[in-house]
């Protein structure tokens, strides 16, 4: 347990990144698989599967919720245990840890309660239609009840990789994973389930997974160990996790206020067909999106500790070696969408329709992705130094500030309004890049100042 904790201040950067950064990936895209094999099980359903995939899209706003309520606490809870480490201050880590878990439950029984009264309230309001509401809350009545196992599963896996034990992480998102991808086509075409089984498969995925990390932090192999007598959730140590998380939250909430307008927004403007095609575009962005993150989380406890114990030097080129990294992802897949956007758009639905539509939007939609590493990797760097208020700051600025007004915005300038909706995003990409990028320039200079 030593060992793995130390490595964090003396192990050279690039092995130590690279060793920590490649499971957390791993993780990363094999946890894609959990909804995306969904959709394309359920893209494939004879007859009904173009309607039931954008029933089970317009779910995605709600999943993205529960999912950021998860990051809430362990976002921010994870890097604040390690920095602690950092400080030698174990103690304090793990009451952090206990604590966090002690909130998730009280947090997961109320998500559950909220979700299994008025999840067909919410589904209508997010842009589901007459055609596609029933499918929408077939899924969504089982996923609530799951809802304990993702907290659960999301939080407490962010505090092993905290620790360095990325590859725990990943065979716990593995374990689930496989299950989901055997349980998909059993539930949905064997029993004839349709997308009441791929819910039920994803939430006996996530239930298995819930229980392997649970069973890990309780062991004796971590450095930091789940104990009962630290479920007590203390105000003083989780509110700073909170704060902290708060901009992880936001930027995962966000995403589903955002996803609603989108949907909504094509809903009025080209109908089921373009809502169907955000439900493709937002799978494909999960390729962009959660790899990057697998990134940035295998960074983040170097950062943290060596942040904490006042290594500045080693913050700094940790910081150079993320930013190239999440970098060259970004623009290898930019470049991937530019070139077969056909490609991708075929993964998700045969109905040749869709295919066309999809196709012709997803080279707007992710122009200006190929910056998008430079925005991760800052975003996180702040977190991971404990700057809640930047890291709040630019995930407020990029939602908020621009892609929701630019929704609204942009169809009243392109002549074909529904090409307008899709070209917010790219819009709202490059602004809020450069705003991030001048922000992060002057305050990691200053924390680094600070901690020489």
């Amino acid at each position: 347990m030593t060992d793995n904790k130390e490595m964090l201040g003396t192990a050279p950067i690039g092995k130590l990144l690279f060793k920590l950064a490649v499971p957390t990936v791993a993780a990363q895209l094999i946890n894609m698989l959990y909804n995306i094999v969904d959709r394309i099980y359920i893209g494939h359903i004879p007859e009904t599967g173009d309607l039931a995939l954008t029933g089970v899209g317009v779910c995605m706003p709600i999943i993205m919720i529960v999912s950021a309520f998860a990051a809430l606490v362990a976002s921010g809870g994870a890097p604040r245990a390690s920095i602690f480490m950092g400080q030698k201050e174990t103690d304090k880590a793990e009451k952090t840890l206990g604590g966090c878990f002690g909130l998730q439950i009280i947090i997961s029984v109320v998500l559950t309660v909220i979700l299994l009264i008025f999840n067909e309230k919410l589904l209508l309001a997010f842009g589901a239609s007459e055609n596609t509401i029933e499918y929408a809350v077939e899924y969504m009545n089982i996923y609530a009840l799951g809802t304990l196992f993702v907290q659960l599963t999301l939080g407490m896996n962010s505090f092993v990789s905290a620790q360095g034990f990325t590859k725990i992480s990943m065979i716990s998102v593995a374990i689930g994973a496989v299950t989901n991808i055997i349980l998909d086509p059993l539930f949905i075409y064997g029993l004839d389930m349709g997308v009441k089984g791929a819910a039920l498969a994803t939430i006996l995925s996530q239930g298995m997974s819930c229980v392997w990390i649970v069973s890990f932090l309780c062991s004796k192999k971590p450095v930091l160990r789940l104990r009962a007598k630290n479920l007590i959730v203390s105000p003083k140590l989780i509110l700073p996790c909170i704060a902290l998380g708060l901009a992880t939250f936001v930027m995962q909430a966000s995403e589903s206020v955002i996803s609603v307008c989108f949907n909504s927004s094509l809903l009025g403007y080209g109908g089921d067909i373009a809502v169907g095609a955000m439900t493709i575009l937002t799978s494909v962005m999960q390729f962009a999106m959660l790899p990057l993150q697998g990134i940035a989380q295998g960074a983040q406890p170097i950062l943290s500790y060596n942040y904490g114990a006042k290594n500045a030097d080693r913050v700094k080129k940790t910081f150079k070696l993320l930013l190239v990294s999440c970098l060259c992802y970004s623009v290898l897949l930019w470049s991937l969408v530019m070139l077969m956007p056909r490609s991708f758009a075929a993964v998700f639905t045969q109905d040749r329709a869709l295919i066309d539509f999809a196709s012709g939007v997803i080279r707007i939609y992710f122009g200006g992705m190929l910056l998008f590493g430079i925005q991760i990797a800052c975003q996180m760097t702040f977190v991971s130094l404990g700057k809640a208020l930047s890291s709040v700051t630019v995930a407020v600025v990029r939602k908020f500030v621009l892609l929701l007004p630019l929704i609204y915005i942009m169809p009243r300038i392109i002549s074909d309004p529904t090409v307008g909706v899709y070209t917010a995003e790219p819009v709202a990409d490059i602004i809020a890049v450069t705003f991030t990028a001048l922000l992060f320039f002057f305050q990691f200079r200053r924390a680094l100042h600070r901690i020489k």
